[in-house]
């Protein structure tokens, strides 16, 4: 399965059941992980990027692949080639970076690893477009122009399909997601370092169960 097929509609314009959201995971301690993501899981929210914005994101990737089956977990910050070999051989099932390399991309094709990378601007989405990605991540969000700059985008390139992420919150999420390129958004919110470093799980089901809402309100608009 690609990613977009994870959250586009399916034939007869049925949605995926996957929920919108993509927590967007910082941990500081990988023994953090798994409880985290159960959490997550049982809040309805299964597709899960763990960054790795610290020494201990490789090592949470590979327990989550390890010991939550219902998890469909991925890397985030993947930025270099090196990135791709190592969260590939932890058992990411899919990549997402902030920009768009071709070396990335490469490398991720010769892993098998699915690859959403970012772009900001039409130019670097032309280039995304050249080979043949459908799916992006529109990064950072808020910064580079939020809905209206969506908006924009879907006007030259109406089959194109993004995944928003900075500067999202529970708030805005239902206007991204009210776009019809958007098929899902990227945030924070749902893990807090609050809540994990309380180890509070319950805390981070609950704020996955409203993210999974969100497609509740979205089949119905």
């Amino acid at each position: 399965m690609t990613l977009l097929e994870l959250f586009d509609p399916q034939p007869g314009g049925v949605r995926s059941p996957m929920a919108p959201i993509v927590p967007v995971i910082v941990l500081d301690d990988p023994r953090h992980a798994v409880p985290l993501a159960r959490a997550c899981v049982a809040g309805g929210v299964e597709v899960l990027e763990i960054t790795l914005r610290t020494p201990a994101g490789l090592e949470a990737i590979r327990r989550i692949a390890a010991e939550v089956p219902d998890a469909w977990v991925g890397a985030g910050t993947v930025t270099t080639v090196a990135d791709v070999e190592r969260v590939a051989a932890a058992g990411a099932r899919f990549a997402v970076s902030p920009g768009f390399d071709r070396a990335v991309v490469a490398a991720a094709r010769d892993h098998g690893l699915p690859l959403m990378p970012g772009v900001m601007t039409p130019s670097e989405v032309m280039a995304a477009v050249s080979e043949g990605f459908g799916l992006l991540k529109f990064f950072p969000a808020g910064a580079a122009g939020g809905v209206p700059m969506l908006k924009a985008l879907a006007g030259p390139f109406p089959t194109l399909r993004f995944c928003p992420t900075g500067g999202i919150d529970a708030r805005s999420a239902p206007e991204y997601l009210a776009l019809p390129n958007v098929v899902a958004v990227g945030g924070s919110w749902l893990t807090p370092a609050s809540a994990i470093a309380r180890e509070d799980w319950a805390a981070v089901t609950t704020l996955a169960r409203a993210a999974a809402s969100m497609n509740d309100a979205r089949r119905a608009a």
